[in-house]
Order: C-alpha cells, then structure tokens, then sequence
C-alpha cells in the first residue's frame, strides 16, 4: 500500500480576499508558499474549501493561472474543474492541463437537490475529461447528494485511464475506502479521504494512502500520514490525539473559515474575509479555534511573524 503513486497530504488552499471582497493576488502567493513550508505533498485549488463557489469563472483563471505559476513545480497542483454541464468541465480539465496542473478534481455531475447525474451520466462525465489527458480525481463528498457505489467506482478506474485518484469523504468513509481497495486492486492509484481528516487514522487503517485537508495545520497531519504508512502505528495515534480537539472544531464549528481565521492570526494573509452569504466566524468560535492551536504550535501562526 505504500508504493502506490499517491500519498501524504494535499490540502486544498484558501481563497484570501480583502475586506472589500476583492481578491488578494499577493495573499494568494503567501498562502501557496505557507503550505509549501509546510511540508504539503501536493495543493489544490478551487475547491469547496476554496469557496468555489462565491468565485467568478474570471477569477478563476486568474487564480489557476497564478497559482501555477507562482507554485512552478515545487509541488504538484490540483486544480477542482466541478460543474453540472460536462462540456464546461471537459474545457475546464483542458485550460487546467494547458496552463500547466498535475491533476484536476470533480464531483460527479449535480445541480441542487433534484438534478443529480444516474450512474451512466457520470460515468460518460469523467470518461469525457479522461480524454483532456490529465490525471483526475474524483471527489465523493456528501454535498453532491449522487450516490456513487463502490461497483460503479471500480468500474470507472478500471475503464478511464486517467481517473487515478479517489477522495472518498462520504458517510463511513473508511468502510468504503476499504470496500474500494479490496475490490479495484492497482487500479485505485490514490486512495484518499477529506473532511479535515475528521476520520482520518480510521481510514488509514481501511488503506487510504493520502489526504486532502484544510490549509490550517498540515504540518501536525503530514506526519500522522507518514507514520502510519511507515507502520509506526502508536506514533500515529499518538500525533492524531494530540490535533483531534482542533480538527473536530475546525470540521464541526468552522468549515473552509478556519484555515483563513489561523492565517490571519499567523500573519499570512490580511483578512478572513468571505463572500456573502457566508457569515463571518463568531468571535468566540474564533477564539476557541485559537486557543485549541495555540499548544500544538502549528507553523500558519508564525509563518508571517
């Protein structure tokens, strides 16, 4: 399980915004070079945790691209290509490799609570952005409401050749993990998982090999990652227990808020601004964030000071 091509961590990084609303261009690249300091194995961008969703298709390119290029190969990007209409998704997967990313990532096809992608729709989605070239990702997670059975997942990385890695971040999502493993063999390049590895030492221990956290703390998971994978088992228990208490609030009480909360806080960025209609974390929320990361002396409350 080690020697599979796809491991450690690869947190999704952070839009910055000023407090007008308005992109911070040079936070960007400061946040990019905080998790490479990190000791990240990879970044992505454009991702929920990103707020894809609050980001115009021109700040999209503009992020793509000066994420590329300010990163210059110092550690693979993946760049979140997400949409309902597969011909979007399928340019996006082409700007995204012309302009330079390792992999791309996407939920299976989803509009609202009503149009969901059937397993044939999403299957024909990924097959489409396999023929871009670019390695993929495809990301399970529960805010698409598709259902996507471990049979059609096999099947799918049996039969798209550039479909490599699977963020698995469902309910259960060690169970599946391990169902994923058993049953696609070598064919499942990158077993990962997400929620701010939440459940992270359970799905290390159903085979996942990587896993794709918020910005705020890689440095204390990466080595939870490592040492498990290395079959230093008590070690990783041990590092999990001691960041669980800020993982849980992060997951619990904060979402994608949190990472830009401890960057501020460590002098990376300016402000944790985010778009309306998100709320801006309440003040205790934030304090209570600060006070759990405090002792673990995360490297984002330093990094600029």
């Amino acid at each position: 399980m080690t020697e599979r091509p796809y491991s450690g961590i690869w947190p999704v990084a952070p839009t910055p915004f000023h407090d007008d609303g308005s992109l911070d261009l040079e936070g960007m690249k400061r946040v990019l070079d905080c998790m490479i300091d990190q000791g990240v194995d990879g970044i992505c961008i454009l991702a929920n945790f990103s707020e894809q969703f609050l980001i115009s298709d021109a700040e999209r390119e503009t992020l793509t691209r000066l994420s590329l290029e300010h990163v210059a190969g110092r550690v693979p990007v993946i760049v979140t290509i997400s949409h309902f209409a597969t011909p979007i998704v399928v340019a996006r997967a082409r700007r995204a490799k012309a302009m330079g990313a390792d992999i791309v990532m996407m939920m299976p096809p989803y509009h609202g609570a009503l149009l969901k992608g059937t397993a044939g729709q999403t299957y024909q989605q990924f097959a489409r952005v396999g023929e871009a070239g670019i390695p993929i990702m495809l990301q399970d997670a529960p805010l698409s409401g598709v259902d996507l059975p471990v049979a059609l997942l096999v099947r799918m990385a049996r039969e798209i050749e550039m479909l490599k890695l699977f963020k698995i971040e469902c309910p259960q999502a060690a169970a599946k993990l391990r169902d994923l493993i058993a049953e696609g063999g070598d064919a499942i390049e990158g077993p990962f998982d997400g929620e701010e590895a939440i459940t992270l030492l359970a799905d290390l221990d159903a085979g996942a090999t990587g896993t794709m956290t918020s910005a705020m703390i890689p440095d204390l998971i990466g080595p939870v990652v490592r040492d498990f994978l290395a079959g230093r088992r008590q070690a990783a228990v041990e590092g999990y227990a001691r960041v669980l208490p800020a993982v849980n609030h992060e997951n619990r009480q904060c979402g994608f808020r949190a990472a830009k909360a401890a960057m501020v806080a460590g002098g990376v960025i300016g402000s944790d601004f985010c778009r309306h209609p998100i709320a801006p974390l309440h003040p205790d929320t934030r304090s209570m964030l600060l006070e759990l990361l405090r002792p673990l002396d995360p490297l984002v409350l330093r990094w600029g000071k």
